[in-house]
């Protein structure tokens, strides 16, 4: 058998050794489920599609949402030969190696697509390789990814493709493929003659998590359960479930979406939302240590000085997810994360070091003043060092009239606390503590009084 398989056809034989999912793949753009906002009458795709645009393409999604079938059915719709590729087995020789096949097919008229799955896990010098191809228009190129194409493919191959986001499929969506498939006779369940509920399928649909890949798989799991003119009841449907998949990679673009809603929900001082976000990450088997570091993040760059106790409760989680591990450690970090976003919000400090980075990058780093060195020797002590120094624990109200920034700095003021929380004391302290300044200020340059 030679590298070029024939284009998929709706007259081929159904091989029912297969799986469910591979025998119901849609043939057709009519057949496929999902995916209007790019496969709608007049929707940028579909045109693409039917006008046999042979402009390559990436598709990026989740699993189980229809990226090798768009591929195949494009690759039906222009007769063209369809070579799948797949990037986990193949390296540079196997690519050369098509290329060249695709170039002899080209010069007989015969046109190439070629589909690589999981593109990328491809390395540079390997999606390299397809630059010329793509560039002669030997093949069109039609790559699939569940990563973020602007971090995962070269910046050369990217832009001389286009990018379709594929959604996850909705509950609805997958209700609908799955009932075709328990009444399809040719390609599905429906010889068996099984029944369903729609709460047993929409239980399906809903634990699959947008995937028509793995709702297909339960589906083909119970059927071979219950045999042929039996129920899938809700326990049947139970057992083949097992347990929830939830899509998720601890090294991808989901790891950092959810993390994400994670940190806003906290800072939106949402308490439900944090907790369901942070179930999610931890159900999935993210790392518990990573969410703690991020748990710590958000007390200092959310909550701040509006509630200290947030830091140390954070460290404390941390500790004890360290302590005891999992899945006990869970609670440990619901309470931290409940408590975040309960807590009084203030980003004063981390907007305070925000100013201070910019000043030390932007202006001159004067020397320290040299009222406020150490002086330890007498070279040192002669120089000035220590010359001027006011100690405050000496002086009335514990404040000296003291400038202790670079002279380019002066009076420059970093640090402005909310009113909320414990901050509201500290913005009143502050303002306290510039009062006994100025007025320490007005006294020692006051003239001596005269003596009678």
């Amino acid at each position: 058998m030679g590298l070029f398989q024939p284009s998929p056809s709706a007259d081929e034989p159904i091989d029912r050794s297969r799986p469910l999912a591979d025998r119901m793949r849609p043939r057709t753009l009519d057949e496929f489920v999902g995916q209007e906002q790019i496969l709608a009458p007049g929707k940028p795709l579909r045109l693409q599609i039917e006008r046999d645009d042979p402009g390559s393409l990436i598709f990026w999604g989740p699993p189980g949402v229809g990226k090798t079938t768009l591929a195949k059915i494009i690759a039906g719709m222009t007769h063209a030969d369809f070579i799948e590729f797949s990037a986990v087995l193949s390296g540079i020789k196997e690519i050369k190696q098509v290329m060249a096949d695709a170039e002899r097919a080209r010069q007989y008229g015969t046109r190439t697509i070629l589909f690589v799955d999981e593109v990328h896990r491809f390395n540079k010098a390997q999606q390299d390789a397809f630059l010329p191809y793509v560039e002669k228009g030997s093949i069109r190129f039609i790559g699939a990814t569940t990563e973020n194409p602007s971090f995962e493919i070269i910046s050369a191959l990217l832009s001389r493709c286009r990018v379709y986001v594929l959604n996850p499929l909705t509950e609805e969506q997958i209700i609908t493929l799955l009932k075709r498939a328990l009444a399809d006779q040719e390609r599905g369940l429906g010889e068996m003659n099984l029944r369903a509920s729609d709460e047993v399928l929409a239980k399906i649909a809903a634990y699959s998590s947008g995937d028509a890949r793995s709702a297909y798989n339960v589906l083909e799991i119970a059927a071979g359960t219950v045999g042929a003119n039996g129920e899938i009841t809700e326990q049947v449907a139970q057992d083949a479930l097992q347990k929830r998949v939830l899509r998720y990679d601890k090294a991808g673009e989901e790891h950092f979406n959810l993390i994400s809603a994670l940190h806003k929900s906290v800072r939106n001082s949402d308490a439900d939302a944090s907790l369901y976000w942070l179930a999610r990450m931890i159900e999935a088997g993210e790392d518990p240590l990573y969410i703690a570091r991020r748990l710590v993040r958000m007390a200092v760059e959310d909550v701040g000085l509006a509630d200290p106790n947030a830091l140390s409760l954070a460290i404390a989680a941390r500790d004890a997810v360290d302590f005891i591990g999992m899945p006990e450690g869970n609670l440990a970090l619901a309470e931290a994360a409940v408590y975040l976003a309960l807590a009084p919000k203030s980003n004063a400090l981390y907007t305070a070091y925000g100013s201070v980075q910019q000043d030390v990058e932007r202006t001159v780093a004067e020397p320290v003043p040299l009222h406020l060195r150490n002086a330890p020797t007498g070279l040192m002590k002669g120089l000035g060092y220590g010359a001027g120094y006011q100690y405050a624990h000496d002086l009335d109200g514990k404040v000296a009239d003291m400038q202790c920034l670079p002279d380019n700095l002066k009076n420059r003021r970093y640090y402005f606390p909310t009113q909320e929380g414990i901050e509201k004391g500290i913005r009143e302290h502050m303002e306290e503590i510039r009062k006994r300044r100025k007025t320490v200020g007005k006294k020692d340059s006051s003239p001596p009084e005269k003596e009678s």
